[in-house]
Protein backbone atom coordinates (compact mmCIF):
# COMPACT_ATOMS: atom_id res chain seq x y z
CA UNK A 1 0.00 0.00 0.00
CA UNK A 2 1.05 3.56 -0.65
CA UNK A 3 -0.73 4.98 2.35
CA UNK A 4 -0.32 8.43 3.92
CA UNK A 5 -0.33 8.80 7.67
CA UNK A 6 -3.81 9.55 8.99
CA UNK A 7 -4.40 13.29 9.15
CA UNK A 8 -8.07 13.81 9.76
CA UNK A 9 -7.77 16.89 11.93
CA UNK A 10 -8.04 20.43 10.77
CA UNK A 11 -5.03 22.54 9.94
CA UNK A 12 -5.21 23.82 13.49
CA UNK A 13 -3.74 20.49 14.60
CA UNK A 14 -0.52 21.52 12.88
CA UNK A 15 0.55 23.83 15.67
CA UNK A 16 2.37 27.09 14.97
CA UNK A 17 5.63 27.73 16.79
CA UNK A 18 5.28 27.60 20.56
CA UNK A 19 4.65 30.82 22.46
CA UNK A 20 8.19 31.57 23.64
CA UNK A 21 7.07 33.93 26.41
CA UNK A 22 4.66 31.37 27.80
CA UNK A 23 7.33 28.66 27.64
CA UNK A 24 9.83 30.92 29.43
CA UNK A 25 7.30 31.64 32.18
CA UNK A 26 6.60 27.92 32.54
CA UNK A 27 10.31 27.13 32.89
CA UNK A 28 10.68 29.87 35.47
CA UNK A 29 7.85 28.52 37.57
CA UNK A 30 9.07 24.94 37.36
CA UNK A 31 12.62 26.04 38.19
CA UNK A 32 11.36 27.81 41.31
CA UNK A 33 10.05 24.59 42.86
CA UNK A 34 12.25 23.47 45.75
CA UNK A 35 12.90 19.84 46.65
CA UNK A 36 10.55 20.00 49.70
CA UNK A 37 7.81 21.48 47.51
CA UNK A 38 8.30 18.73 44.91
CA UNK A 39 8.18 16.08 47.62
CA UNK A 40 4.91 17.48 48.99
CA UNK A 41 3.33 17.64 45.52
CA UNK A 42 4.43 14.09 44.75
CA UNK A 43 2.74 12.95 47.98
CA UNK A 44 -0.42 14.90 47.15
CA UNK A 45 -0.61 13.25 43.70
CA UNK A 46 0.24 9.77 44.95
CA UNK A 47 -2.09 9.68 47.94
CA UNK A 48 -4.79 12.13 46.90
CA UNK A 49 -4.86 11.59 43.13
CA UNK A 50 -7.63 8.93 43.10
CA UNK A 51 -9.88 11.05 45.33
CA UNK A 52 -9.26 14.13 43.15
CA UNK A 53 -10.22 12.15 40.02
CA UNK A 54 -13.34 10.73 41.72
CA UNK A 55 -14.48 14.19 42.79
CA UNK A 56 -13.71 15.76 39.41
CA UNK A 57 -15.58 13.22 37.27
CA UNK A 58 -18.35 12.74 39.82
CA UNK A 59 -19.20 16.42 39.49
CA UNK A 60 -18.85 16.37 35.71
CA UNK A 61 -21.19 13.39 35.32
CA UNK A 62 -23.84 15.28 37.29
CA UNK A 63 -23.73 18.19 34.84
CA UNK A 64 -25.99 17.50 31.80
CA UNK A 65 -23.71 19.38 29.41
CA UNK A 66 -20.57 17.59 30.59
CA UNK A 67 -22.27 14.18 30.84
CA UNK A 68 -22.99 14.34 27.08
CA UNK A 69 -19.26 13.82 26.48
CA UNK A 70 -18.77 11.11 29.11
CA UNK A 71 -19.98 7.65 30.05
CA UNK A 72 -19.38 5.72 33.26
CA UNK A 73 -17.15 3.02 31.74
CA UNK A 74 -15.02 5.55 29.87
CA UNK A 75 -14.57 7.58 33.05
CA UNK A 76 -13.63 4.58 35.17
CA UNK A 77 -11.32 2.81 32.73
CA UNK A 78 -9.58 5.65 30.91
CA UNK A 79 -10.31 9.16 32.04
CA UNK A 80 -9.68 8.90 35.79
CA UNK A 81 -6.25 7.27 35.31
CA UNK A 82 -5.47 9.79 32.57
CA UNK A 83 -6.30 12.73 34.84
CA UNK A 84 -4.02 11.38 37.56
CA UNK A 85 -1.17 10.92 35.06
CA UNK A 86 -1.73 14.45 33.77
CA UNK A 87 -1.56 15.92 37.28
CA UNK A 88 1.57 13.98 38.11
CA UNK A 89 3.29 15.04 34.87
CA UNK A 90 2.32 18.68 35.41
CA UNK A 91 3.40 18.94 39.05
CA UNK A 92 6.54 16.79 38.82
CA UNK A 93 7.97 18.26 35.61
CA UNK A 94 11.53 19.48 35.29
CA UNK A 95 12.60 22.35 33.08
CA UNK A 96 13.78 19.86 30.45
CA UNK A 97 10.28 18.44 30.14
CA UNK A 98 8.46 21.71 29.42
CA UNK A 99 8.42 21.23 25.63
CA UNK A 100 6.67 17.86 25.98
CA UNK A 101 4.23 19.29 28.53
CA UNK A 102 3.43 22.19 26.22
CA UNK A 103 2.74 19.78 23.33
CA UNK A 104 0.47 17.68 25.56
CA UNK A 105 -1.65 20.67 26.58
CA UNK A 106 -1.93 21.74 22.94
CA UNK A 107 -3.10 18.23 22.01
CA UNK A 108 -5.71 18.25 24.78
CA UNK A 109 -6.93 21.65 23.62
CA UNK A 110 -7.35 20.40 20.05
CA UNK A 111 -9.27 17.33 21.26
CA UNK A 112 -11.57 19.50 23.39
CA UNK A 113 -12.24 21.62 20.30
CA UNK A 114 -12.95 18.57 18.11
CA UNK A 115 -15.39 17.24 20.68
CA UNK A 116 -16.95 20.65 21.24
CA UNK A 117 -16.61 20.82 25.02
CA UNK A 118 -17.80 24.25 26.21
CA UNK A 119 -14.78 26.24 27.34
CA UNK A 120 -16.45 27.23 30.61
CA UNK A 121 -16.60 23.53 31.61
CA UNK A 122 -12.83 23.33 31.16
CA UNK A 123 -12.44 26.41 33.37
CA UNK A 124 -14.71 24.89 36.01
CA UNK A 125 -12.67 21.70 35.96
CA UNK A 126 -9.46 23.64 36.53
CA UNK A 127 -11.02 25.44 39.49
CA UNK A 128 -12.16 22.14 41.03
CA UNK A 129 -8.70 20.63 40.62
CA UNK A 130 -7.05 23.61 42.30
CA UNK A 131 -9.50 23.47 45.22
CA UNK A 132 -8.75 19.79 45.82
CA UNK A 133 -5.00 20.33 45.49
CA UNK A 134 -5.18 23.24 47.93
CA UNK A 135 -6.87 21.00 50.50
CA UNK A 136 -4.22 18.31 50.08
CA UNK A 137 -1.41 20.87 50.42
CA UNK A 138 -2.88 22.45 53.57
CA UNK A 139 -3.23 19.02 55.16
CA UNK A 140 0.46 18.29 54.63
CA UNK A 141 2.11 21.68 55.11
CA UNK A 142 3.68 22.47 58.47
CA UNK A 143 2.35 26.05 58.60
CA UNK A 144 0.25 28.53 56.63
CA UNK A 145 3.26 30.25 55.09
CA UNK A 146 4.59 26.96 53.65
CA UNK A 147 1.12 26.02 52.40
CA UNK A 148 0.68 29.40 50.71
CA UNK A 149 3.99 29.09 48.89
CA UNK A 150 3.07 25.69 47.42
CA UNK A 151 -0.52 26.73 46.65
CA UNK A 152 0.70 29.72 44.65
CA UNK A 153 3.14 27.51 42.74
CA UNK A 154 0.42 24.96 41.93
CA UNK A 155 -2.01 27.66 40.82
CA UNK A 156 0.58 29.05 38.44
CA UNK A 157 1.29 25.63 36.91
CA UNK A 158 -2.39 24.75 36.45
CA UNK A 159 -3.16 28.20 35.03
CA UNK A 160 -0.35 28.06 32.51
CA UNK A 161 -1.44 24.59 31.39
CA UNK A 162 -5.00 25.91 30.94
CA UNK A 163 -3.70 28.90 28.99
CA UNK A 164 -1.85 26.57 26.62
CA UNK A 165 -4.96 24.40 26.18
CA UNK A 166 -7.15 27.44 25.55
CA UNK A 167 -4.74 28.81 22.97
CA UNK A 168 -4.96 25.57 20.99
CA UNK A 169 -8.72 25.32 21.57
CA UNK A 170 -9.37 28.80 20.18
CA UNK A 171 -7.20 28.19 17.12
CA UNK A 172 -8.98 24.89 16.37
CA UNK A 173 -12.45 26.38 16.78
CA UNK A 174 -11.61 29.24 14.42
CA UNK A 175 -10.48 26.80 11.74
CA UNK A 176 -13.47 24.53 12.34
CA UNK A 177 -15.86 27.46 11.95
CA UNK A 178 -14.27 28.48 8.66
CA UNK A 179 -14.29 24.87 7.41
CA UNK A 180 -17.94 24.35 8.32
CA UNK A 181 -18.82 27.54 6.49
CA UNK A 182 -16.91 26.36 3.43
CA UNK A 183 -18.73 23.06 3.60
CA UNK A 184 -22.11 24.76 3.48
CA UNK A 185 -21.02 26.66 0.39
CA UNK A 186 -19.64 23.52 -1.17
CA UNK A 187 -22.85 21.70 -0.17
CA UNK A 188 -21.79 18.34 -1.59
CA UNK A 189 -23.69 19.05 -4.77
CA UNK A 190 -21.80 18.64 -8.02
CA UNK A 191 -24.67 19.75 -10.24
CA UNK A 192 -27.20 21.97 -8.50
CA UNK A 193 -29.87 21.59 -11.16
CA UNK A 194 -29.60 17.81 -11.23
CA UNK A 195 -29.65 17.54 -7.45
CA UNK A 196 -32.66 19.83 -7.19
CA UNK A 197 -34.65 17.65 -9.59
CA UNK A 198 -33.48 14.47 -7.91
CA UNK A 199 -34.77 15.61 -4.53
CA UNK A 200 -38.06 16.77 -6.04
CA UNK A 201 -38.42 13.32 -7.61
CA UNK A 202 -37.67 11.59 -4.31
CA UNK A 203 -40.26 13.73 -2.55
CA UNK A 204 -42.79 12.85 -5.25
CA UNK A 205 -41.92 9.16 -4.88
CA UNK A 206 -42.69 9.41 -1.17
CA UNK A 207 -46.03 11.06 -1.97
CA UNK A 208 -46.88 8.29 -4.43
CA UNK A 209 -46.11 5.60 -1.87
CA UNK A 210 -48.31 7.48 0.59
CA UNK A 211 -51.11 7.70 -1.98
CA UNK A 212 -50.91 3.97 -2.71
CA UNK A 213 -50.94 3.02 0.97
CA UNK A 214 -53.77 5.33 2.08
CA UNK A 215 -56.07 4.36 -0.77
CA UNK A 216 -55.59 0.64 -0.14
CA UNK A 217 -58.08 -1.35 1.94
CA UNK A 218 -55.34 -2.27 4.42
CA UNK A 219 -52.89 0.67 4.65
CA UNK A 220 -50.50 -1.13 7.01
CA UNK A 221 -48.41 0.35 9.84
CA UNK A 222 -47.24 3.99 9.66
CA UNK A 223 -43.50 3.33 10.16
CA UNK A 224 -42.59 2.58 6.50
CA UNK A 225 -44.49 5.72 5.38
CA UNK A 226 -42.67 8.21 7.62
CA UNK A 227 -41.06 10.97 5.60
CA UNK A 228 -38.04 10.89 7.92
CA UNK A 229 -37.38 7.32 6.74
CA UNK A 230 -37.82 8.09 3.04
CA UNK A 231 -34.92 8.65 0.66
CA UNK A 232 -35.74 12.34 0.65
CA UNK A 233 -35.92 12.47 4.47
CA UNK A 234 -32.56 10.76 4.89
CA UNK A 235 -30.95 13.08 2.33
CA UNK A 236 -32.34 16.13 4.10
CA UNK A 237 -31.23 14.96 7.55
CA UNK A 238 -27.71 13.93 6.64
CA UNK A 239 -26.88 16.16 3.66
CA UNK A 240 -29.47 18.87 3.12
CA UNK A 241 -29.23 20.39 6.60
CA UNK A 242 -25.44 20.18 6.54
CA UNK A 243 -25.28 21.76 3.09
CA UNK A 244 -27.70 24.65 3.61
CA UNK A 245 -26.95 25.28 7.28
CA UNK A 246 -29.28 26.42 10.05
CA UNK A 247 -31.68 28.68 8.16
CA UNK A 248 -35.35 29.57 8.45
CA UNK A 249 -36.06 27.25 5.51
CA UNK A 250 -34.23 24.21 6.92
CA UNK A 251 -35.88 24.70 10.31
CA UNK A 252 -39.30 24.91 8.64
CA UNK A 253 -38.69 21.75 6.57
CA UNK A 254 -37.71 19.95 9.78
CA UNK A 255 -40.81 21.17 11.57
CA UNK A 256 -43.15 20.18 8.72
CA UNK A 257 -41.52 16.75 8.46
CA UNK A 258 -42.12 16.21 12.17
CA UNK A 259 -45.78 17.22 11.73
CA UNK A 260 -46.17 14.74 8.87
CA UNK A 261 -44.67 11.87 10.86
CA UNK A 262 -46.67 12.74 13.97
CA UNK A 263 -49.91 12.75 11.95
CA UNK A 264 -49.11 9.36 10.44
CA UNK A 265 -48.29 7.82 13.81
CA UNK A 266 -51.33 9.24 15.58
CA UNK A 267 -54.07 9.15 12.93
CA UNK A 268 -53.31 6.32 10.52
CA UNK A 269 -53.92 3.48 13.01
CA UNK A 270 -57.35 4.95 13.88
CA UNK A 271 -58.40 5.92 10.33
CA UNK A 272 -61.13 3.30 10.07
CA UNK A 273 -62.56 4.15 6.65
CA UNK A 274 -61.54 5.45 3.25
CA UNK A 275 -62.94 8.92 3.93
CA UNK A 276 -60.76 9.48 6.98
CA UNK A 277 -57.70 8.20 5.17
CA UNK A 278 -58.45 10.47 2.19
CA UNK A 279 -58.69 13.50 4.48
CA UNK A 280 -55.36 12.54 6.07
CA UNK A 281 -53.78 12.10 2.62
CA UNK A 282 -54.94 15.55 1.45
CA UNK A 283 -53.50 17.21 4.55
CA UNK A 284 -50.16 15.41 4.22
CA UNK A 285 -49.85 16.28 0.53
CA UNK A 286 -50.48 19.94 1.34
CA UNK A 287 -47.63 19.79 3.84
CA UNK A 288 -45.43 18.09 1.21
CA UNK A 289 -46.18 21.00 -1.17
CA UNK A 290 -44.83 23.36 1.49
CA UNK A 291 -41.64 21.29 1.75
CA UNK A 292 -41.27 21.31 -2.04
CA UNK A 293 -41.47 25.11 -2.12
CA UNK A 294 -38.98 25.48 0.72
CA UNK A 295 -36.50 23.12 -0.95
CA UNK A 296 -36.70 25.19 -4.14
CA UNK A 297 -35.94 28.34 -2.14
CA UNK A 298 -32.95 26.61 -0.52
CA UNK A 299 -31.49 25.54 -3.86
CA UNK A 300 -32.08 28.98 -5.35
CA UNK A 301 -30.06 30.50 -2.52
CA UNK A 302 -26.93 28.43 -3.06
CA UNK A 303 -23.94 30.51 -4.11
CA UNK A 304 -20.69 29.53 -5.77
CA UNK A 305 -19.25 26.25 -4.56
CA UNK A 306 -15.74 25.87 -3.22
CA UNK A 307 -13.53 23.02 -4.32
CA UNK A 308 -13.85 19.99 -2.10
CA UNK A 309 -13.74 17.08 -4.54
CA UNK A 310 -10.94 14.76 -5.44
CA UNK A 311 -9.89 15.65 -8.98
CA UNK A 312 -9.40 12.02 -10.06
CA UNK A 313 -12.45 10.24 -8.63
CA UNK A 314 -14.85 13.20 -8.13
CA UNK A 315 -15.60 11.92 -4.65
CA UNK A 316 -15.22 14.24 -1.71
CA UNK A 317 -11.67 14.76 -0.58
CA UNK A 318 -10.76 14.44 3.09
CA UNK A 319 -11.05 18.18 3.67
CA UNK A 320 -14.65 17.95 4.87
CA UNK A 321 -14.44 14.59 6.66
CA UNK A 322 -14.11 16.18 10.15
CA UNK A 323 -17.15 18.36 9.44
CA UNK A 324 -19.26 15.36 8.44
CA UNK A 325 -18.18 13.19 11.38
CA UNK A 326 -18.76 15.97 13.90
CA UNK A 327 -22.25 16.48 12.53
CA UNK A 328 -23.10 12.76 12.58
CA UNK A 329 -21.93 12.58 16.20
CA UNK A 330 -24.18 15.51 17.04
CA UNK A 331 -27.10 13.89 15.21
CA UNK A 332 -26.62 10.67 17.15
CA UNK A 333 -26.53 12.57 20.45
CA UNK A 334 -29.71 14.48 19.59
CA UNK A 335 -31.75 11.82 17.75
CA UNK A 336 -30.28 8.47 18.79
CA UNK A 337 -29.63 7.56 15.15
CA UNK A 338 -26.43 5.57 14.96
CA UNK A 339 -23.93 5.90 12.13
CA UNK A 340 -21.03 3.85 10.82
CA UNK A 341 -17.71 4.50 9.11
CA UNK A 342 -16.32 2.18 6.44
CA UNK A 343 -12.61 2.26 5.66
CA UNK A 344 -11.91 0.67 2.26
CA UNK A 345 -8.47 -0.17 0.91
CA UNK A 346 -7.83 -1.72 -2.51
CA UNK A 347 -5.82 -4.93 -2.24
CA UNK A 348 -2.36 -5.16 -3.86
CA UNK A 349 -2.75 -1.72 -5.38
CA UNK A 350 1.01 -1.16 -5.61
CA UNK A 351 1.33 -4.17 -7.91
CA UNK A 352 -1.26 -2.62 -10.25
CA UNK A 353 0.86 0.51 -10.61
CA UNK A 354 4.10 -1.50 -10.90
CA UNK A 355 2.75 -3.99 -13.45
CA UNK A 356 0.34 -1.94 -15.54
CA UNK A 357 1.45 1.64 -14.90
CA UNK A 358 -0.01 4.55 -12.98
CA UNK A 359 -2.64 5.20 -15.65
CA UNK A 360 -4.08 1.76 -14.90
CA UNK A 361 -3.98 2.56 -11.19
CA UNK A 362 -5.89 5.79 -11.80
CA UNK A 363 -8.44 3.89 -13.87
CA UNK A 364 -8.89 1.39 -11.04
CA UNK A 365 -9.51 4.19 -8.54
CA UNK A 366 -12.08 5.81 -10.82
CA UNK A 367 -13.77 2.46 -11.39
CA UNK A 368 -14.05 1.72 -7.68
CA UNK A 369 -15.33 5.24 -6.99
CA UNK A 370 -18.12 4.63 -9.53
CA UNK A 371 -19.01 1.34 -7.85
CA UNK A 372 -19.19 3.08 -4.46
CA UNK A 373 -21.58 5.68 -5.86
CA UNK A 374 -23.75 2.99 -7.47
CA UNK A 375 -23.98 0.83 -4.36
CA UNK A 376 -24.59 3.36 -1.58
CA UNK A 377 -27.55 5.54 -0.65
CA UNK A 378 -28.04 9.18 -1.51
CA UNK A 379 -27.70 10.07 2.18
CA UNK A 380 -24.24 8.46 2.50
CA UNK A 381 -20.95 10.34 2.18
CA UNK A 382 -18.14 9.06 -0.03
CA UNK A 383 -14.53 10.23 0.36
CA UNK A 384 -11.26 9.45 -1.28
CA UNK A 385 -9.20 9.31 1.89
CA UNK A 386 -5.80 9.18 0.22
CA UNK A 387 -3.86 6.85 -2.05
CA UNK A 388 -5.98 3.76 -2.65
CA UNK A 389 -8.17 4.27 0.42
CA UNK A 390 -11.78 5.37 0.56
CA UNK A 391 -14.06 6.28 3.46
CA UNK A 392 -17.84 5.89 3.49
CA UNK A 393 -19.97 7.46 6.22
CA UNK A 394 -23.33 5.70 6.61
CA UNK A 395 -25.99 7.67 8.45
CA UNK A 396 -28.99 6.15 10.25
CA UNK A 397 -27.81 2.54 10.22
CA UNK A 398 -27.49 -0.21 12.79
CA UNK A 399 -24.72 -2.80 12.85
CA UNK A 400 -26.57 -5.30 10.65
CA UNK A 401 -27.36 -2.67 8.02
CA UNK A 402 -23.79 -1.32 8.01
CA UNK A 403 -22.29 -4.79 7.59
CA UNK A 404 -24.78 -5.54 4.81
CA UNK A 405 -23.81 -2.40 2.89
CA UNK A 406 -20.11 -3.12 3.41
CA UNK A 407 -20.48 -6.70 2.20
CA UNK A 408 -22.44 -5.47 -0.83
CA UNK A 409 -19.62 -3.07 -1.69
CA UNK A 410 -17.02 -5.81 -1.29
CA UNK A 411 -18.94 -8.13 -3.62
CA UNK A 412 -19.55 -5.37 -6.17
CA UNK A 413 -15.84 -4.53 -6.35
CA UNK A 414 -14.77 -8.19 -6.59
CA UNK A 415 -17.37 -8.93 -9.29
CA UNK A 416 -16.44 -5.98 -11.52
CA UNK A 417 -12.92 -6.09 -12.98
CA UNK A 418 -11.38 -2.91 -14.34
CA UNK A 419 -11.40 -2.55 -18.13
CA UNK A 420 -7.92 -1.54 -19.34
CA UNK A 421 -8.50 -1.80 -23.08
CA UNK A 422 -7.65 -4.50 -25.64
CA UNK A 423 -10.07 -6.84 -23.85
CA UNK A 424 -7.87 -6.78 -20.74
CA UNK A 425 -9.87 -7.05 -17.52
CA UNK A 426 -8.01 -6.47 -14.29
CA UNK A 427 -9.50 -8.15 -11.18
CA UNK A 428 -9.68 -5.87 -8.15
CA UNK A 429 -10.65 -6.66 -4.56
CA UNK A 430 -10.85 -4.56 -1.43
CA UNK A 431 -10.52 -4.97 2.32
CA UNK A 432 -13.14 -3.17 4.39
CA UNK A 433 -13.21 -2.14 8.05
CA UNK A 434 -16.53 -1.22 9.65
CA UNK A 435 -16.81 0.82 12.86
CA UNK A 436 -20.09 1.75 14.53
CA UNK A 437 -20.13 5.03 16.41
CA UNK A 438 -19.92 4.00 20.06
CA UNK A 439 -21.03 7.28 21.62
CA UNK A 440 -17.54 8.73 22.03
CA UNK A 441 -17.64 12.42 21.06
CA UNK A 442 -14.25 12.54 19.29
CA UNK A 443 -14.59 11.74 15.58
CA UNK A 444 -11.00 10.51 15.34
CA UNK A 445 -11.90 7.55 17.56
CA UNK A 446 -14.48 6.03 15.19
CA UNK A 447 -12.17 6.65 12.23
CA UNK A 448 -9.24 4.97 13.99
CA UNK A 449 -11.43 1.97 14.85
CA UNK A 450 -12.50 1.61 11.21
CA UNK A 451 -8.82 1.87 10.22
CA UNK A 452 -7.88 -0.89 12.68
CA UNK A 453 -10.66 -3.14 11.37
CA UNK A 454 -9.51 -2.57 7.79
CA UNK A 455 -5.96 -3.61 8.72
CA UNK A 456 -7.40 -6.70 10.41
CA UNK A 457 -9.11 -7.53 7.11
CA UNK A 458 -5.75 -7.14 5.36
CA UNK A 459 -4.01 -9.41 7.84
CA UNK A 460 -6.84 -11.93 7.62
CA UNK A 461 -6.37 -12.56 3.91
CA UNK A 462 -7.87 -9.49 2.15
CA UNK A 463 -11.12 -9.28 0.16
CA UNK A 464 -13.21 -9.34 3.33
CA UNK A 465 -15.19 -7.21 5.77
CA UNK A 466 -14.21 -6.91 9.44
CA UNK A 467 -16.24 -5.23 12.17
CA UNK A 468 -14.20 -3.16 14.64
CA UNK A 469 -14.01 -4.61 18.14
CA UNK A 470 -12.77 -3.13 21.39
CA UNK A 471 -9.64 -5.32 21.50
CA UNK A 472 -8.19 -4.57 18.06
CA UNK A 473 -4.54 -3.52 17.78
CA UNK A 474 -3.86 -0.02 16.51
CA UNK A 475 -3.19 0.33 12.75
CA UNK A 476 0.31 1.41 11.65
CA UNK A 477 0.82 5.16 11.98
CA UNK A 478 -2.43 5.74 13.84
CA UNK A 479 -2.78 8.71 16.13
CA UNK A 480 -4.26 7.20 19.26
CA UNK A 481 -5.41 9.49 22.06
CA UNK A 482 -3.56 8.71 25.30
CA UNK A 483 -4.11 11.75 27.47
Amino acid sequence: MNRPAPQTGTSADKAPPADTRLMADWRRRVGALTDPMRAMLAEVCEQGGPAVADHFYGAMLEDPRAARFLDVNQVRERLKPSLQRWLKALLAATTGEIANLYALQEHVGHVHARIGIPVDLVGRGARMLKDDLHAGIRARAGDDAAALEVVLAVDGLVDIAMETMTRAYARSREVVGALDGSFRLFSLIQNIGTERERQRALLLAWENSLLYALTAEQPGPPQPLLISRSEFGLWFLHKGMASFGDTAETREVSAISERIDAALRERLPTAANAGERRLLLDQLRALADQIRSLVSIMFDGIGDLESGRDALTRLLNRRFLPTILRREISLQANTGRQFAVLMIDLDHFKSINDTHGHAAGDRALQHVASLLMENTRGSDYLFRYGGEEFVVVLGSVDEVEALGIAEGLRRAIAASPVALGDSLRLPVTASLGVAMQDGHPDYERVLARADAAMYQAKRGGRDRVVLAGSDMPDPPGARVLRY
